[in-house]
């Protein structure tokens, strides 16, 4: 195809997609201007008319917040039917106001074979079309012919493009991942629409596009099943704070916003969890062992006392009988519910024991109902009743009750006992202000379930459910009435939905915002990533947010570095999820190019781990290339690796608009950060680099990666081949390794490049 027709071809395009986005505009300001008019008008002083007033708040505010967020790369693509039927494909679906559909969603059943047709069954597509765009702006298009015998001669002149995939591949990084759905391919779409029930666990090597797949798969279930899911939403767990940042666009891009983003360290509302813990007090705490441990612990807060204890309630003596106290304990424990919950059966059981002794010590008849009352009322009131009541079951917190437990050698030997060695008990010992660890939030969480909420906030959460039955009745029945005259809304609130924004005061409040708050909310559908690290402790976590197990779980295991991470899948869901879960692996690794990928895998072969990596679809322009450093680079290491990241820039003028990473070791990355910031004050290239150690880096991608001290990342850990393996997969075009030790195995066959070493 010459340029005079591909340009007609682009020009085209550009008439249709600026159509799209003057309809986009036309909608969007229609729905602005009704939300204006709606706010602006006066409120009907009733509570029916307020809850009309909210429901249509929430209706066009959720359309603005869609329609602003689809507004990046609109349209990008379009499909060619058998009998001249042209359906183009995009961000969300456009209708004009004749509801002539001008653009189909990417998660439609009608969209489906822009990610599915193949020459060998291309479903009824003749040509698959590419379209790049940059702002509103045709930049670019990129067609796919399946059945070249259905098209005439004109149409074959048309065809143009470069390949959209690989344009994708090579584009440079900018810090942020970009959703994939202009993109995805066949085996990845597969994924993305498998049915919701149980665990889909998504295996694959480095650059299989494990994250961005499981994203687009949380906002297809949000499309197809959304009176399902959207009401409670999607849980969305990754390894850490930087890996949130770089995936937290995603999915606000393809429309959906109803998600929470959490590390496993702020899971726990209250807490965020940052300190590192050990490996040996991690693979510790992640045992499902601890399980066993945190009840027995709570078990032992119901205690029984050795003998009688004597009260005297003004001048008259009762008698806290041991008999008494562990029927009542026994009572309670038969409720089944947390210990907060159940200390209301065993109080009760204790007080009425005591009445009646008061009741007999005062001559009084144990049978008048309301004489019994002022009795139980005095006991309550009682400093020594209390005491000693509390004594035997005190009431508890789960942060206070762990932090004691933990810091407390008795109290541990004495939950321990049968299911601890004293030598892992020390392991657990902390001081009771010491910070939390990521590792310790699974625990804090078992707490919280066997204890339940604190007496306090158990009162008044009762009295407001009380308040709120007949008011969620009412706003459903309403919520029912609002959509069908606004015609459900396009399909993106139900009445769940509508109701729950009454209950929390307007349209203000949105699903993940009071998702993030509350420990006991169940989400529709969780999302985790980095699967291979989480621990048995973790997943008992988990698996209690998403009672239904409709989970997506993507990982690596030849990526596991935790001491508490999963050697087989099975290890890690059969606890939960026996039966009810299945592997779809990917094969193909999109990001890192072959020459990458095979010093990589060499590092784990040479370690006794053995990987088939993802079939790479490129083989790289770059080798990858090893770097000595000065004997002197002890002094300042920092410089050295910054001399190195900006001779590589100079380098290539390929890669000056692109992203680096410095990768190190745990031990290695204070020194090196500071190092690297200090070299690089000032300089432009400062912008573009990141320094990370071994843990922070997971599931990033960079357009170059040097990897410093690869020695010192593979003795760091038990699992430090897995950390370097993660280390070294990271970029999309240049990988090099600087080091001063000498190299390991498996890297000692890479290309010298002593031209990028800094001058000693």
């Amino acid at each position: 195809m010459n340029h005079a027709d591909a340009g007609s071809e682009i020009a085209a395009e550009q008439s249709y997609v600026t159509r799209l986005y003057d309809q986009l505009d036309t909608i969007r300001a229609r729905t602005a201007k009704s939300l204006d008019d709606l706010r602006r008008s006066p409120i009907v002083p009733t509570p029916a008319g307020r809850a009309e007033r909210d429901a249509f708040d929430a209706l066009h505010s959720e359309r603005l917040r869609q329609l602003s967020a689809v507004e990046d790369r609109l349209c990008f693509g379009r499909l060619d039917l058998a009998g001249g039927i042209r359906r183009y494909i995009g961000r969300t679906g456009l209708s004009d106001d004749t509801q002539v559909q001008l653009l189909v969603d990417w998660r439609a059943p009608a969209a489906a074979a822009f990610y599915q047709a193949t020459p060998a069954a291309p479903d009824g597509v003749v040509r698959r079309r590419h379209i790049a765009t940059r702002g509103r702006e045709v930049t670019g298009l990129d067609d796919e012919l399946l059945d070249a015998a259905s098209m005439d001669a004109a149409e074959l002149a048309s065809v143009t493009g470069d390949g959209a995939l690989m344009s994708a591949l090579t584009a440079h990084r900018t810090g942020r991942m970009r959703d994939i759905a202009a993109t995805l391919q066949a085996e990845q779409d597969a994924i993305v629409r498998a049915p919701v029930a149980g665990v889909l666990v998504v295996q694959g090597g480095p650059g299989t596009g494990k994250t961005a797949i499981a994203l687009h798969r949380a906002a297809f279930l949000l499309y197809t099943h959304r009176d399902r899911i959207a009401r409670s939403g999607v849980l969305v767990v990754g390894p850490s704070p930087v890996f949130l940042r770089y995936i937290e666009q995603v999915l606000p891009s393809l429309g959906e916003t109803g998600v929470v983003l959490a590390t496993p360290g702020r899971l726990f509302p209250g807490v965020e969890a940052t300190v590192a813990e050990t490996p040996a007090a991690a693979a510790l705490k992640g045992d499902l062992r601890m399980a066993r441990l945190i009840r027995a612990a709570v078990r032992d807060r119901q205690r029984v006392p050795s003998a009688p204890i004597r009260l005297v309630l003004d001048g008259d003596p009762v008698t806290l009988h041991p008999r008494v106290v562990a029927e009542a304990r026994g009572r309670a424990r038969q409720t089944g519910r947390p210990h907060n919950d159940a200390r209301v059966t065993f109080v009760k059981h204790v007080l009425d024991d005591l009445a009646t002794q008061l009741a007999r010590a005062r001559r009084m008849s144990v049978d008048d109902d309301d004489r019994r009352s002022e009795l139980l009322a005095e006991l309550r009131d009682s400093v020594d009743v209390r005491r000693e009541v509390n004594l035997c079951w005190m009431p508890l917190a789960a942060r206070s009750f762990v932090a004691r437990l933990l810091a407390s050698p008795g109290r541990l030997a004495a939950a321990a006992d049968g299911v601890l060695e004293r030598r892992e008990r020390e392991l657990l010992h902390r001081a009771a202000d010491a910070p939390w660890t990521s590792a310790d939030v699974p625990l804090l969480d078992e707490a919280a379930e066997l204890i339940g909420v604190d007496i306090d906030e158990s009162t008044a959460r009762a009295t407001e459910a009380a308040r709120a039955s007949a008011e969620r009745r009412e706003a459903l029945a309403y919520a029912r009435g609002v959509l069908e005259m606004t015609g459900d809304a396009g399909g993106m609130l139900t009445a769940d939905m509508l109701a729950d924004r009454f209950a929390a005061g307007g349209p203000s409040i949105s699903v993940a915002d009071r998702a993030r708050d509350d420990r006991t909310w169940t989400f529709g559908h969780l999302v985790v990533d980095e699967a291979q690290e989480v621990s048995p402790m973790l997943w008992r976590m988990l698996a209690r947010r998403v009672p239904s197990r409709s989970m997506t779980v993507v990982g690596d295991l030849a990526q596991t570095s935790s001491a508490a991470g999963a050697s087989s899948w099975a290890e890690a869901l059969d606890p939960f999820a026996r039966d009810r879960w299945r592997v779809a692996e990917l094969t193909v690794n999109y990001r890192t190019p072959a020459r990458i990928m095979a010093p990589a895998a060499a590092v784990l072969a040479a370690t006794g781990i053995t990987v088939a990596p993802p079939q790479a679809v490129r083989e790289g322009d770059w080798p990858p290339v090893a770097v000595p450093l000065p004997a002197a680079v002890d002094a300042d290491p920092g410089a050295a690796v910054a001399a190195t990241v900006a001779a590589l820039r100079s380098d290539d003028a390929a890669l000056g608009g692109g992203r680096f990473a410095v990768v190190t070791s745990r031990c290695g990355f204070g020194a090196l950060s500071a190092g690297v910031a200090k070299a690089l004050d000032g300089e432009e290239l400062a912008e573009r680099v990141s320094v990370l150690d071994v843990d922070d880096v997971k599931g990033l991608e960079f357009d170059a990666v040097v990897v410093v001290e690869p020695a010192d990342v593979l003795t760091e850990s038990p699992r430090g081949a897995n950390d370097l393996y993660v280390a070294l997969t990271r970029p999309t075009q240049r990988l090099t390794v600087v080091h001063h030790r000498a190299l390991p195995t498996g890297l000692h066959t890479l290309e010298p490049a002593p031209e990028l070493a800094p001058a000693p």
